[in-house]
């Protein structure tokens, strides 16, 4: 910039900012510490873990197979199981002991992990079931819950020693398993089966008074192998409840034995659907295989007759599973059942759903179908889906396990339904589906790192609920959508490179703010081809592996090209927020007939215009806003959303969200005085430089970074001519000072407006700072659209009741 105002003689004032004595990352200097290498942050790369972010030529992991007989008394809510497991040492270590999770111990007063947490005196009027969960401490007293040890003998039938440690189990081996060789062992055992909604947790029974049935979720409910890695050895930190699992991969086939008008979904496919279903729902359920639209394998009408006639004999059925990490399954009298196939590069994949006479009319209008539309969007985005089947599960609840999830979303007794009930089953099913691939295929450790699954899949369940309907008010992964949180001060945060149960603010940290990261690495970073071809690396290298935070950040470097150091140092294992202020803005025309130049003298605060322009509204001007992704995906004619496909998905929500309905669409005038300019006298130009630069227009921003976290710079310039631009100025301006940065740019326009981040792709939390000019003042549908906006109120305005409801 200096060169080029020596060789056009006009007179601009240039701001030069002292550079930030910021040594925080690396004290030997006093600029870009935020762009120095992670370098010893990450795990130093080996022949099991390579630089580039892959498996090495030595990598390894465990299996274990599973061979499970239970059977479930619904009458005293009891389940017994006994199980042979074969456990394979693939490791270069001989091991001496191995390690058992016994999740069903959360529930036990005498043997949880009793991480107790601040507590304070109940207020009144507090329903019991909450005290009783609150109360987490552990006692003397036995509760009776908890995973009981009946036998545990080798293949030989001599008993084994072992140890509980809460919710641990150590078997101690007669002998030292060497590398490449498999051991054994039986296991018999029952617990007594938790009242889910009365005393928390993934897994139990849920009770209905109205009709006297159960409904059983059987999640952690087997002892089951822990995850030794070269990069940790054993993992077995204990289940607390929030630390989801570690775990091996292997096969399972599992035989459970229920009341005999129970239907059951689990992990896998069922091997024996020719015994235990009638003539009718099998055909039914062959039917639906091939079928485009679900089929009802069991029906309303079947279901509410097995209500009311509850049988007393049993039937068994038996379920194989291969490759998979875990096995969950559901049953009981109360379900409907239905299925539809889905292509997945040239596989078909059976969808089905299970709910209760309760969901009925959600349900069999979107659950299967959002199955199927989730299997095939998330291939898109990493592998083809490897596994037969995917279920979905209503079940009050949000909870992933191999090719079967458990999920919430129940109407009104009239069958009515609002649209939240709508929209949050929609992103649920979408949401637990999707664990299918992280981290049920990627298969990270959720105990340590709940971001690597909870994040990844956020993140992919955004990109997928996207492609469902344009207008589907997602909730993670738009960078606004995080702004309250990185606004909360820095005694509320933690850096996401946090362990799980560590973390105050959950939900954000885990799922949101990594979602928000990886979607504006997307979008406003490296771009969607780059960043995509990356992310289905990472996805593809790491299938039915074990991959940690650095094989992460690695392979997306490694596959971009792109030095990503400076952006996993700020968004994951920093704090800091976005805030970028546009300080000022100097203009200047080039003088080149000898006259005067009239200068803005360009002191006003970015956002000078804002606060007229928010008079009586109560809050920062938002303009009426679709997200980048939204926009970018409407722009892409070769993109087809679900729901313009599907017209069974047009109900009333849809249809209004697309304007059906008239509004007030007034529009307001907003106008900034005017500086007093200053007269200079310009030196003479050559003829050359006459022609150049005759009638342009110079302007100077100057930046802070009030945040701390260092973005891209995104400046849309406003034309009085009513056109507009937008320049994307990269994160790597910071990089020589992080604190100050100007940018000049000559334009062939007047400029009448200047903001930063139009599209808010970069989570700033502070837009009062990013405007300098003219803004036009919103429109008073705008603005009521501004406060609602991603919420389930829009009918407000217009004198729709926001709670009404559909059928």
């Amino acid at each position: 910039m200096k060169r080029f105002c020596t060789s056009v003689l006009f007179t601009i004032s240039i701001t030069g900012a002292a550079f930030a004595q910021d040594i925080q990352n690396n004290p030997g200097s006093n600029h870009g510490n935020k762009f120095e290498q992670l370098g010893t942050i990450l795990s130093t790369p080996n022949e099991q873990r390579t630089a580039s972010g892959a498996p090495g030529t030595k990598y390894w992991q465990q299996r274990a197979d599973y061979n499970i007989k239970c059977e479930l008394d619904e009458k005293n809510q009891k389940l017994t199981g006994s199980e042979t497991i074969t456990y394979f040492n693939n490791s270069p270590d001989p091991l001496t002991y191995i390690w058992l999770q016994l999740d069903e111990n959360q529930h036990s007063t005498v043997n949880s992990a009793n991480y107790q947490n601040s507590s304070t005196m109940p207020k009144g009027g507090t329903a019991i079931q909450s005290l009783e969960r609150n109360n987490d401490h552990v006692s003397d007293v036995d509760n009776g819950y908890g995973d009981i040890i009946t036998k545990l003998t080798d293949a030989t039938g001599k008993k084994l020693s072992y140890t509980i440690n809460k919710t641990m189990m150590r078997i101690d081996l007669p002998f030292a398993l060497q590398p490449g060789l498999k051991f054994v062992f039986n296991v018999d055992w029952y617990y007594k089966i938790s009242d889910r909604l009365a005393m928390g947790g993934r897994g139990g029974y849920e009770f209905f008074p109205e009709d006297g049935n159960y409904l059983f979720t059987m999640t952690q409910w087997y002892p089951r192998l822990c995850v030794y890695s070269d990069f940790q050895g054993w993992q077995n930190h204990q289940f607390a409840g929030r630390g989801e699992f570690a775990l091996t991969f292997g096969n399972f086939k599992v035989q459970m034995t229920v009341p005999a008008d129970h239907i059951v979904g689990g992990t896998g496919e069922c091997i024996n659907y020719a015994s235990v279903l009638s003539p009718d729902r099998l055909s039914r359920y062959q039917k639906a295989k091939t079928a485009s639209v679900p089929v009802e394998i069991v029906t309303l009408a079947e279901a509410k007759k097995a209500e009311a006639t509850p049988s007393k004999a049993k039937k068994t059925w038996i379920f194989q599973a291969n490759n998979v990490r875990d096995f969950a399954w559901t049953s009981s009298r109360k379900f409907i059942w239905d299925g539809m196939g889905q292509q997945v590069s040239g596989k078909n994949i059976m969808c089905m759903s299970y709910y209760a006479k309760e969901a009925y009319s959600l349900w069999s209008k979107y659950s299967t179908r959002l199955v199927a539309h989730t299997v095939k969007t998330y291939s898109s985005f990493t592998f083809p889906y490897p596994y037969p089947v995917a279920q979905s599960v209503e079940a009050s609840n949000g909870m992933e396990y191999p090719m079967i999830c458990f999920n919430n979303g129940r109407t009104e007794k009239d069958g009515t339904y609002s649209e939240s009930v709508k929209n949050g089953m929609i992103g649920v099913i979408i949401h637990e589906v999707g664990h299918n691939f992280f981290p049920m295929i990627v298969n990270s450790d959720e105990r340590q790192w709940t971001w690597m699954d909870e994040g990844l899949n956020s993140f992919v369940e955004y990109l997928t609920e996207e492609l469902w309907d344009n207008k589907y008010p997602t909730k993670r992964g738009g960078a606004y959508t995080i702004i309250d949180y990185m606004k909360l001060p820095k005694n509320q945060l933690e850096p996401i490179m946090t362990n799980s149960e560590n973390i105050v603010q959950f939900g954000p940290n885990a799922y949101s703010k990594p979602a928000t990261g990886l979607n504006i690495l997307r979008e406003t970073i490296m771009g969607r081809k780059l960043f995509d071809y990356a992310f289905k690396e990472y996805a593809k290298r790491w299938a039915f592996k074990h991959p940690t935070p650095a094989d992460f950040f690695r392979t997306m470097e490694d596959a971009s090209g792109e030095d990503l150091d400076w952006f996993w140092r700020g968004w994951f294992y920093g704090t800091d927020p976005v805030d970028i202020s546009l300080d000022s803005v100097k203009v200047a025309k080039a003088n080149v007939n000898g006259e005067p130049v009239a200068l803005d003298e360009g002191n006003r605060r970015g956002g000078a215009g804002l606060q007229s322009a928010n008079k009586g509204v109560g809050g920062p001007l938002l303009p009426p806003f679709d997200d980048i992704s939204k926009i970018r995906n409407r722009e892409d004619k070769s993109i087809q959303f679900y729901t313009d496909k599907d017209t069974v998905t047009h109900d009333f929500y849809w249809k209004y969200a697309r304007g059906l309905v008239s509004v007030d669409q007034d529009k307001y005038d907003l106008k900034l005085k005017s500086l007093p300019p200053r007269q200079v006298s310009p030196e003479a130009l050559t003829s050359e430089e006459k022609a150049k630069y005759a009638g342009k227009y110079f302007y100077e921003l100057t930046f802070s970074n009030k945040g701390g976290l260092v973005m891209p710079i995104i400046v849309e310039f406003t034309y009085k001519d009513g056109t507009k631009q937008i320049d994307r100025i990269p994160a790597q301006i910071w990089r020589l000072n992080e604190k100050h940065v100007s940018k000049f740019y000559v334009q062939d326009k007047e400029v009448a407006s200047i903001k930063l981040d139009p599209m808010r792709e970069t989570a700033d939390i502070d837009e009062s700072n990013n405007y300098w000019g003219q803004l036009p003042e919103p429109s008073k549908f705008s603005l009521f659209k501004q406060r609602i906006s991603g919420g389930s109120t829009r009918g407000q305005s217009v004198g729709v009741n926001p709670m009404q409801v559909v059928k």
